[in-house]
């Protein structure tokens, strides 16, 4: 395969028709590895991609010589053929989370007061919690819900405000540890087991609360709330993927954007004050 050969497959096409392709596929590209940055399978994809690169440019060498070494060429096309396969089944978790992203997606943003109210006293109560360095787990249902999760806990249902979590998660308190879950502007559990994420998928200095994150969001469309007990910073996590340390001025437009709500700056009630 030499340029000749890469010039004749463009050959007898119209010039616009040819940049749209490549654009096409550059995009994909593209979009591929920015879904795959900060997961694990960002580095597998490469280790895929060299392997098929070759075995492309192996396939398209042979093909040039008629019925010569046709037994590697056989085999050239049976292996394309299983990286396909392990493709899905190595990268399963980030399919998974492609569908939940695709099926969360809101194609008309709309405000909702009551998502408003709630991401208000998340934020007065993650200030308190932060500032205090008390730990705390918050899980935020999205479009599903966590069903089976939230059996092990303790069923609650009660409104939610700043004063009911910062009980909840004040230390030595029965319903501290583990996690809190929200369905709607209600506390419909506490003290709930999540699962926790594959070693490795999330940063070593990062505790048993980020794994868990991770982990949940890794299967439920759902956002979490950590603040860490030892530095009080404060991180949210969805798809499996941990934010880094959010500043105080910034958490609660960060919380409304992740509930898909447009934030209201005007807004001088909302505290806004987070320590990280």
């Amino acid at each position: 395969m030499n340029a000749d050969n890469v010039l004749q497959l463009f050959r007898g096409y119209p010039t616009w028709e040819v940049f749209i392709e490549l654009a096409i596929i550059w995009a994909c590209v593209y979009l591929v590895f920015r879904f795959l940055q900060g997961t694990r399978g960002a580095g597998v994809i490469k280790g895929f991609a060299v392997v098929i690169i070759v075995l492309v440019l192996v396939f398209r060498l042979l093909g040039e010589s008629s019925d010569a070494f046709g037994r590697i060429k056989y085999i050239s096309n049976q292996v394309l053929g299983l990286l396909a396969i392990l493709l899905i089944v190595v990268f399963q978790p980030e399919l998974r989370q492609a569908m939940i992203r695709v099926g969360a997606t809101r194609f008309l943003g709309r405000r909702n007061p009551r998502v408003a109210r709630l991401a208000d006293s998340v934020t007065e109560a993650v200030e308190f919690l932060s500032k205090n360095s008390f730990g705390a787990l918050i899980v935020v249902e999205r479009s599903g819900r966590l069903g089976g999760l939230t059996e092990n806990g303790v069923q609650m249902d009660a409104l939610v405000t700043p004063r009911l979590l910062e009980t909840i998660f004040w230390p030595n308190s029965p319903l501290h540890d583990l996690a809190v879950v929200i369905r709607g502007d209600r506390v419909v559990a506490a003290s709930v087991q999540l699962p926790l994420a594959e070693t490795g998928a999330v940063p070593a200095q990062l505790g048993s609360r980020h794994r868990a994150a991770a982990g949940v969001t890794t299967e439920s469309d759902c956002l979490v709330i950590i603040v860490s007990e030892e530095t009080g910073n404060c991180r949210l996590a969805e798809y499996g993927i941990i934010s880094a340390p959010i500043e105080k001025s910034e958490f609660r437009e960060r919380l409304m954007e992740r509930l898909q709500v447009e934030p209201d700056p005007a807004d001088p009630t909302t505290s806004t004050e987070v320590e990280s």
